[in-house]
């Protein structure tokens, strides 16, 4: 089994969620490549090869510095063909997804996209993805002997802590070939400094909260914990946040360590992006709410009274 991975870089440092695809390669055992297309990939490609990366691909170029999905698609396309990989994973982010789709239709090969399982069984790679909101697991094959396409869900694997690899650098002719799409700046989306599919810990809020203007304090508690602020689509919808916040099926699914729902109700659409939370705390005022169905522990009870006093307690336990 040989497989490439595609790390993928943003202001010049690594996605966290490169070295968790690092894990699920060694995972399948066999040889491992890594891909880092970048300005100045050379760095990124040391710290990629002392994670376990295994010979580190790194391509660096001015016009690499920004994510370019046609024209990443074209360099991988060229490092694809020189190595003849037989499955290439990368993450199921909104860049990840972007690009992977573009890939399989160039290369013609199958793809299995948001994975939260990938497993060798005896010389097959099985590949493990949700369907109809988490509620139904398939496992999918490849049998048309082109390179499988795999994004991974973020957070699913650890991160690679260390290991061996080498890094070599690539000239890739594609970088020079024309493009109907140059990026000239990349602005960072509004809504916090903690990504929210990279986070441990997301607090979100709900229309519980009654208004934009009550949503400081959820923010609050997530900058204690360290963690990211989200909402649910009806606070997107009703112009008290921004879009890049929104957890659910029309926005971001999450993994975190610890998700708090405060205000949500908890309608299926919200539950499809954040069920496979590792523990899932709810605060609602209702009891009946459905959030609570799925909630590891529920505290029913007034937010405008709960949130500002875990905010306290945290501050006091954790020094904040």
């Amino acid at each position: 089994m040989k497989t490439l991975i595609v790390a993928l870089q943003k202001d010049g440092k690594l996605i966290s969620s490169s070295l968790e695809l690092i894990e699920a390669a060694k995972s399948l055992g066999g040889e491992i490549l890594t891909a880092i297309l970048a300005e100045h990939a050379e760095q990124l490609a040391s710290e990629l090869a002392s994670r376990g990366g295994g010979k580190v691909l790194a391509v660096s170029d001015a016009r690499l510095k920004y994510f370019n999905d046609e024209l990443y698609t074209r360099v991988i396309g060229e490092l694809i063909e020189k190595y003849n990989p037989d499955v290439v994973l990368g993450t199921a982010t909104f860049y990840g997804k972007a690009l992977f789709s573009r890939l399989a239709a160039a290369i013609g090969g199958p793809m299995a996209s948001d994975a939260v399982k990938i497993a060798l069984e005896g010389d097959q790679l099985v590949v493990t993805r949700p369907h109809y909101g988490g509620a139904v697991l398939s496992d999918l094959v490849n049998n048309d002997g082109k390179p499988f396409f795999v994004t991974l869900r973020p957070k699913v694997y650890p991160e690679s802590k260390d290991g061996s690899g080498e890094v070599v650098t690539e000239t890739v002719s594609a970088v020079g070939s024309e493009t109907r799409m140059t990026v000239k700046e990349v602005k960072s989306e509004a809504g916090g400094t903690v990504n929210l599919t990279e986070a441990d810990v997301i607090v979100s809020a709900g229309r519980g909260l009654k208004g934009a203007e009550h949503l400081g304090m959820v923010k609050e508690l997530a900058s204690v914990l360290g963690g990211a602020f989200g909402a649910s689509r009806a606070i997107v919808d009703a112009s008290w946040t921004e879009y890049a916040n929104q957890v659910g099926q029309t926005g971001k699914t999450v993994n975190p360590k610890l998700y708090i729902a405060i205000g949500i109700s908890g309608a299926i659409q919200h539950i499809v992006g954040m069920r496979s939370s590792g523990t899932i705390v709810a605060v609602n005022k209702d009891k009946d709410a459905p959030i609570f169905s799925i909630a590891n522990y529920g505290i029913v009870g007034d937010a405008f009274e709960i949130v500002p006093a875990l905010t306290k307690k945290f501050k006091e336990e954790l020094g904040a």
